[in-house]
């Protein structure tokens, strides 16, 4: 396969040097309306492709169906099941996203690797040690300022990508495939506005995963936690035997929290965690702000009723303040919903087999679209697409992991095909 006439590093270089960049703290939908800013590039790009029903709405969701190589009347014996596939626009509010300033470097020769605008950010292979497989080979970094964006501008252009190599090579054979853009995917509201009947798939992939051969069907579960803290307000001057400080009780439930368990920087593999994202409040009232994780759901309510007592026992210590404890679901274990389609993953893994790649089972310490879209009707497991680092000054990409995924995604869609040619 000739994926190099696909160009796909030169569109990824052009998607991230646009700022999608999303912001939790908005109430818009998209949360920033940059977003569109490529969203409107990525329709014009499907439609010059050939992509004639390519469609943005009002929301920034992309929506566009790769025509089917066979002809209806078989398309309808098939019953051939559509397939979507689905990719963000937006970048974390983690690190900055704007001027980001892509830097292609060729025949890559295992040194430490000095980012211009920044000389203190270096990104060595001792740190990543996947940078060994890029010897001799194109990777793609920022220039020290900013993240990159592979996240997941990436999987982005790999799938404008596959619809080029698609619409240039209507020899292959599949059926009609459905192409997804989502916005807000890094606030964790990607799929809050999607109508899934226009989508018209019966099973997708999400393309947000990370090296080469990889393949992902589970997800943390998760929710938001929410402690209000009522304390008494006072004039300072005259607080003696008055004042409740509510500030000063949020930081003693923060500072109660395990320092070397049940935390992000403490928990890997499948390890759950309770994770303090934000404070906010006046010495009358304060609101603490957690996320909670874990790969098996119930365990959920497990980790919240531990914080809750945990901030209860603080707040006992304070005749006269009290809390409001609540949660709110975020997303749960796509694996819940995945395993109930195995055909989808037997699929997938052909198609890796085919690219000359074994897949490597990983669960996802996050989540992605493919989560919520899974529970909406649409189970979704997440396809490679070489980024790492991500939401980092060291984020970088290898252009043949994305040339790599292109080729599963065909084969994908051609398997897909041939194996209900087959029965």
């Amino acid at each position: 396969m000739e994926l190099q006439a696909l160009q796909v590093a030169e569109r990824f270089m052009r998607y991230v040097q646009i700022d999608t960049q999303s912001d939790p703290n908005s109430d818009c939908f998209p949360s920033t309306e940059k977003q569109k800013d490529l969203s409107k590039l990525l329709l014009q790009e499907l439609l010059d492709i050939g992509l004639v029903d390519a469609n943005m709405d009002a929301n920034g969701y992309v929506m566009a169906t790769i025509p089917a190589t066979i002809e209806q009347e078989k398309l309808d014996a098939l019953k051939l099941p559509v397939i979507c596939f689905c990719a963000h626009v937006d970048t974390a509010p983690d690190c900055s996203g704007t001027d980001v300033k892509p830097i292609l470097h060729q025949q890559y020769n295992g040194a430490p690797i000095v980012l211009p605008d920044d000389p203190s950010q270096i990104i060595t292979v001792d740190k990543y040690p996947y940078l060994k497989n890029f010897i001799g080979k194109e990777i793609i970094t920022a220039s020290g300022k900013t993240l990159l964006g592979a996240d997941d501008k990436a999987g982005v252009a790999i799938l404008v990508s596959l619809a080029a190599y698609l619409m240039q090579n209507p020899s292959i054979q599949h059926g009609p495939i459905k192409i997804l853009f989502t916005p807000d995917e890094e606030v964790g509201r990607g799929t809050e506005k999607l109508d899934l009947s226009k989508v018209g798939a019966h099973f997708g992939f999400t393309l947000d995963g990370g090296e080469v051969g990889t393949f992902e069907d589970e997800t943390f579960s998760a929710d938001a936690a929410t402690i209000v803290i009522d304390g008494v307000s006072a004039h300072p001057g005259y607080a003696k035997g008055k004042m409740i400080n509510a500030i000063k009780i949020a930081a003693e439930i923060v500072a109660a929290l395990p320092k070397d368990s049940w935390c992000p920087e403490a928990t890997s593999g499948r390890e759950g965690f309770v994770h303090p994202v934000d404070i906010n409040g006046i010495q009358e009232k304060v609101t603490l702000q957690f996320i909670v994780r874990d790969f098996d759901t119930a365990m959920l309510a497990v980790h919240e009723k531990k914080l809750f007592e945990l901030a209860q026992n603080v707040v006992s210590k304070y005749p006269g303040a009290n809390i409001t404890c609540s949660v709110t679901e975020q997303y749960r274990n796509m694996k819940e919903i995945i395993d109930q389609h195995p055909h989808i993953t037997s699929l997938a893994k052909a198609a890796y087999e085919k690219a000359g790649l074994n897949m490597v089972k990983e669960p996802i310490r996050g989540g992605t679209d493919g989560s919520r879209l899974s529970f909406m009707g649409l189970p979704c497991p997440n396809i490679f697409t070489g980024m790492q680092a991500i939401h980092s000054k060291h984020e970088w990409v290898g252009v043949t992991d994305m040339e790599k995924s292109v080729e599963v995604l065909v084969n994908i869609c051609n398997l897909n095909t041939n194996s209900f040619n087959e029965k």
